[in-house]
């Protein structure tokens, strides 16, 4: 029975290091050189922001400082913030007419907050050939947008995504927000992502640059209202009309630092949406992380023979898989050793969200319980705008 349970594991990490799509590797990178172009279509970035005053003025400024040449405004859609959210963003564009500060209305039930304050930006943008959807904790570099409408029109993408570099230098974020970004990419291989032939679809919500008129063809925004991990569904729904492409970027930066209470609930928000809601995919899940990522220490520690020299070559593919974003995040690389432990602790983190599902308070985000049923009916919307960009 060791020795089975041993041999599976290896097999397992065999798979993942050499059969997934080099996911671990992160070869898709926002990097080389910037091309100029002789025309620059018209972009919307939307901003979705509820309670963000200590992080929003950071934000709005480095939209003001992209260097677009192209038509470019900014819709910020404050969801009834009562933090004073609208005053520091108005405050801190100083009279910039690209910015436009939108009040929310309430959220519709079967909607996701995030998602209705999109889907009322998207409205009033008008006409422009792209939308930039951005978080309100999302700092950019100056040239980001260039560099986002360069790809996306170059290689003629329906939707464009970086993974925003997450604040990593405390303790809980150093141990944890590597392995944040190592675990989406296992699922959600990215080399898989931009494969347009392939079924495999993800985006990362804090930056998304989509052509508008695509969206609409997939049915907008609301087609996708009722998701908790609605960057997905975006990609999901996008990705039949046209490829999409997924990648690191040192040019998007999250502004706001995470204790290990924040990370845990960054995770607990969707984990139970991602299995679907299920009981069955929970446990099934919690035994395979464990057979996955305690088994091959345990067994390099306790067994004996072939039992522990297969768990110990499992634990090593594992430590050496996770060496590429360690390095990316400039941490010690003696983290990778720790991979189980982690492991263990996002495990911890899903069952928290299965817990507080069952509790009525699952998709909590912004003091709001927004998880729905698996496939509730999803509202319309209308899609009139006021601003032609084009």
């Amino acid at each position: 029975m060791t020795l089975a349970v041993a041999l599976v594991a290896l097999a397992v990490w065999l798979v993942l290091t050499f059969a997934r799509a080099g996911f671990w590797r992160f070869a898709d990178r926002d990097e080389g050189p910037l091309t100029d172009r002789a025309h620059w279509p018209a972009v919307a970035a939307i901003v979705p922001a509820r309670d963000e005053a200590d992080v929003i003025a950071r934000t709005v400024a480095g939209l003001l400082r992209q260097d677009y040449p192209g038509a470019f405004r900014i819709l910020l859609i404050d969801d009834q913030s009562d933090d004073g959210t609208a005053a520091a963003a108005r405050a801190a564009a100083n009279g910039d007419t690209r910015l436009r500060i939108l009040d929310g209305s309430p959220r519709p039930p079967s909607w996701t907050g995030k998602l209705w304050a999109l889907e009322q930006g998207i409205r009033a943008a008008g006409q422009p050939r792209w939308l930039w959807l951005t978080d309100a904790d999302i700092g950019h570099a100056p040239d980001n947008l260039r560099r986002l409408v360069t790809r996306a029109e170059t290689g003629e993408f329906a939707l464009v995504s970086l993974m925003a570099r997450l604040h990593c230098a405390g303790l809980a974020e150093r141990a944890l927000i590597p392995a944040f970004v190592y675990f989406f990419a296992m699922l959600f291989p990215f080399a898989r992502v931009n494969r347009f032939a392939s079924a495999t679809a993800a985006a990362a919500g804090g930056c998304v640059l989509v052509r508008r008129d695509l969206l609409a063809a997939a049915g907008g925004i609301d087609a996708v209202a009722h998701e908790m991990i609605d960057d997905c569904a975006l990609a999901r729904a996008i990705k039949p009309y046209g490829p999409i492409w997924l990648g690191l970027s040192r040019r998007a930066n999250s502004l706001r630092p995470y204790d290990f209470g924040d990370i845990r609930r960054m995770v607990a928000r969707s984990a139970y949406a991602q299995l679907g809601y299920s009981p069955l995919l929970l446990a099934g899940t919690l035994a395979g992380m464990a057979l996955v990522y305690l088994a091959p220490p345990l067994l390099t520690v306790f067994a004996e023979g072939p039992a522990q020299w297969a768990g110990a070559s499992a634990w090593a593919l594992m430590t050496l898989t996770m060496l590429p974003i360690l390095r990316y995040y400039r941490v010690s690389l003696l983290w990778a050793l720790a991979l189980p432990a982690i492991a263990a602790t996002y495990a911890a983190f899903t069952l928290d969200s299965a817990v507080q599902h069952w509790r009525g308070r699952g998709g909590l985000w912004k003091g709001r319980a927004q998880a729905h049923s698996p496939h509730p009916v999803p509202s319309r919307a209308s899609k009139t705008g006021e601003w032609d960009g084009q």
